[in-house]
């Protein structure tokens, strides 16, 4: 066999699986190309050329058939290893504008995959792809920052650290504003000439805006041009020149204060989201021998043992082995209702134990730990950012050059073609222009509002992945569920056996509990909960033979030389035995021995408390369609469809025709509207993956459900989608609240500014007042409780 290699495309944004087979045609029929796989699933092109081919020209070929057949998909080569991945303290960054700019040059780094910067929590997230240039792109990244922003000292994150954000008041600032502000009182109060006039203004100035012109200063040594420091000395030194002295101390005077109110209020928002997730625990009481030992949840290992005294927050995923207590769940799922435990009970990190004393046996190591888990989502959710958020990066990235020009052509072109017009009048003109040209208001508020928007589900006991899905939970209107374990309890109870008395020495009940014995689905556990209450003892292993599962029908098994077979009707259908046809409100179980029938049990599964109102709901709020899509039968299916109130049922399902179905769905959906997939995240990851968000029923221990959803709710009810979907509309709403009233208050004074109504007072408004309001408006984000 010739030498091949083998390289791996991501398809980001590939949502069409029909498109998904023809790119897979038209790149395997390409010279060079051995073969060529599309995992629609995981949107991966598998390509595999001849060792002697140009890869990268085959690479380049794939891309344009693509492209052709795709245009808004984006192509990107997979890494056969896994990226590294960096998360750094960005300690100091003050500036959002700053703070793109940043995200920016990073991203270009050489060997950086990705870049992130969190404003809000000021975190960097670098994802690269050796960890060889690890201390290269750290290096690199401190570069960037401090030429970026002065001050801003780059530091590795602290998990383990629990330390507030500063109130955002630095006193030696307030003293010298004071003082500053005093000079400016009585330049402005008092009557003095020229010289001492302005002697008195300037020192003003310099008290009040040195540390501004110094960056500006700084700032244009190291390239950065068109930031907020240089703008406003500029506007200010401008002032000066064309003697308007009290409108140019003024200007800077409130500037800082608007800042400083805007640190205060950025600090106060960053607080909220932390308190909101403030669930890590600081240690465990390990048992060692007869001894307690305190250590870091870090250190306890699986199987250890631990003692969680009442108040203390649970640091590690186990079972109880001793003890009995009520557990505070409300840090995981915004339930109010404590819940019991006892021996034998799981038990997860981040809830807190409220009156008894337990001994825990250690199940999960703490970085595979719910709470720990459950941080890392909230925390990088940021990363995920939404088309509005990406939307106004780029905006800002145009905004401010586009104002900087507009100032000069406003102070250079009107006095030249305008008789009469003097100098000194447009350059003030233009001088109002630049105090508007930093676009802090939308770039600081509109991140916080998604991220306070998270921040916000999260206490409600709803995680969700990004601030892309909480967006697209604007735009849903068809809702799409499984049944069991969704609408359904899904803890099954036998509710009706019928025997036709054929199997010698044996009822039916004890041959569906020998062939359902190796099953660990629901429906086999209640079969064999049944036989164990009947008898009072378990099912012999020791007596089955040839064990077989039948995919999608059942089981046959040999036990005292009869061939027993348990499973649906499509199982008699395929055996050619005559069976007897059930409507039950429930799933019917045949039994068949040695080829005749035996008779059927009906396992009835039942539908949760507020499931009904929580369809009702999202009619209420216009979801259009909803719909369900489940394995069990048609007549099962049908009447908990009418119970509900469901626009459709889709029945008797393989897993692999779930996805079929909601490929079918998704094609019948507005072009702009979403479709949402809601399961138990365990059985269902593959549609799960398909839809546009996939959301986890009952998150709280599966690993599955977190893995696979977009959003996880982490209580098993319905009701919470609601939640989810009103928190995504509130969270809409506040941002472009925000988007709106800055660019509108601009977008005036830049007129009465260009008019010359507008004086440098309304200018520093329209900036700072205007960010502190956009930021006030976004903490609203965070209050979640009435919806």
């Amino acid at each position: 066999m010739s030498a091949t290699i083998k390289k791996e495309l991501l398809l980001e944004g590939l949502d069409c699986a029909n498109c998904a087979a023809k790119i897979e045609h038209k790149v395997k029929s390409l010279d060079s190309v051995s073969t060529a796989t599309m995992n629609f699933m995981t949107k991966t092109l598998t390509i595999e050329t001849a060792a002697t081919a140009e890869v990268h020209d085959v690479i380049n070929e794939a891309v344009s058939i693509i492209k052709k057949l795709e245009p808004d998909v984006t192509v990107k080569e997979k890494r056969m290893a896994n990226a590294e991945k960096k998360t750094l303290m960005l300690n100091g960054l003050d500036c959002s504008n700053c703070a793109a700019k940043i995200e920016k040059e990073v991203g270009n780094i050489a060997g950086v995959k990705s870049a992130n910067v969190d404003f809000v929590s000021k975190r960097l997230i670098i994802e690269f792809n050796s960890k060889h240039d690890e201390k290269r792109i750290v290096d690199e990244v401190s570069k960037i920052a401090r030429r970026i922003e002065s001050g801003i000292k780059v530091a590795e994150e602290d998990k383990n650290s629990k330390k507030g954000d500063e109130d955002g008041i630095n006193r030696l600032e307030i003293v010298k504003l004071a003082i500053g502000a005093l000079f400016f009182g009585v330049g402005v109060i008092f009557s003095f000439p020229f010289w001492a006039e302005l002697s008195l203004f300037l020192i003003s100035y310099v008290l009040v805006g040195g540390q501004v012109v110094l960056k500006a200063v700084k700032n244009i040594i190291r390239g950065q041009v068109f930031d907020e420091n240089f703008l406003m000395g500029v506007a200010t030194i401008g002032a000066f020149a064309i003697r308007e002295f009290p409108e140019g101390v003024a200007v800077m005077l409130f500037y800082q204060i608007g800042e400083l109110f805007q640190n205060i209020a950025v600090n106060r928002s960053r607080r909220s989201i932390k308190a909101l997730m403030d669930i890590r625990p600081d240690y465990a009481n390990l048992k060692v021998g007869s001894e307690e030992k305190t250590v870091s949840p870090e250190e306890v290992k699986i199987g250890d043992i631990i003692i969680i005294k009442p108040g203390e927050r649970v640091p590690l995923d186990g079972k109880v082995l001793e003890g009995k207590s009520m557990l505070d769940t409300s840090a995981l799922t915004g339930e109010s209702v404590p819940r019991e435990v006892e021996a034998g009970s799981d038990i997860l990190s981040g809830f807190i134990n409220k009156n008894g004393l337990l001994t825990v046996e250690v199940t999960k190591e703490f970085g595979e730990s719910t709470v720990a888990k459950i941080l890392d989502l909230v925390q990088n959710a940021s990363s995920k950012k939404a088309p509005t958020e990406n939307f106004i990066t780029r905006f800002a990235r145009y905004y401010t050059p586009v104002v900087v020009f507009a100032a000069l052509a406003l102070a250079v072109i009107p006095p030249l073609i305008i008789s009469g017009a003097a100098f000194s009048d447009w350059i003030y003109r233009a001088l109002v222009f630049l105090v508007i040209s930093c676009p802090c208001a939308l770039v600081i508020s509109i991140p916080l509002g998604f991220f306070g928007g998270i921040g916000g589900a999260s206490k409600n006991g709803i995680l969700i992945k990004g601030s892309n899905y909480l967006e697209a939970l604007n735009s849903v209107d068809t809702v799409v569920f499984d049944k069991t374990g969704t609408l359904t309890k899904g803890v099954f109870k036998v509710t009706k056996v019928t025997d036709h008395g054929i199997i010698p020495d044996m009822t039916i009940l004890e041959a569906a509990a020998y062939a359902e014995s190796y099953s660990n689905h629901p429906i086999s556990q209640s079969i064999l909960q049944a036989y164990n209450n009947a008898y009072d003892k378990e099912i012999n292993k020791d007596e089955i033979e040839n064990y077989e599962e039948i995919s999608g029908h059942g089981i046959s098994v040999k036990v005292r030389d009869c061939i027993i077979l348990a499973g649906n009707a499509g199982l008699m259908k395929k055996e050619a035995i005559a069976y007897e046809e059930v409507d039950a409100a429930g799933t019917v179980v045949h039994v068949a021995v040695d080829g005749k029938y035996a008779g059927h049990m009906v396992i009835s599964d039942e539908v949760k408390e507020d499931a009904a109102n929580a369809l009702k709901s999202l009619k209420t709020i216009g979801i259009k369609k909803l719909v369900m899509l489940t394995g069990d039968s048609k007549a099962v299916g049908t009447k908990v469809g009418q119970a509900l109130g469901l626009d459709e049922v889709h029945a008797e399902l393989l897993p692999h025709q779930k996805v079929e179905k909601l490929e079918e769905l998704e094609k019948n959906k507005s072009p702009k509207g979403k479709l949402v997939f809601v399961g138990d995240g365990i059985n269902d990851a593959p549609v799960l993956a398909r839809a546009d968000i996939g959301v986890a029923m009952g998150g709280l221990g599966s690993d599955a459900a977190i893995e696979a959803a977009d959003v996880v709710l982490m209580t098993d009810e319905p009701a919470k989608l609601v939640t989810a979907i009103k928190i995504a509309r509130r969270t809409r709403v506040i941002v472009w609240q925000n988007i709106i009233f800055a660019l509108g208050v601009k977008g005036i004074v830049l007129l009465l500014g260009a008019g010359g109504i507008a004086t440098m007072w309304e200018a520093v408004f329209a900036d700072v007042g205007v960010a502190v309001i956009a930021i006030l408006n976004a903490m609203r984000v965070m209050k979640a409780e009435k919806l």
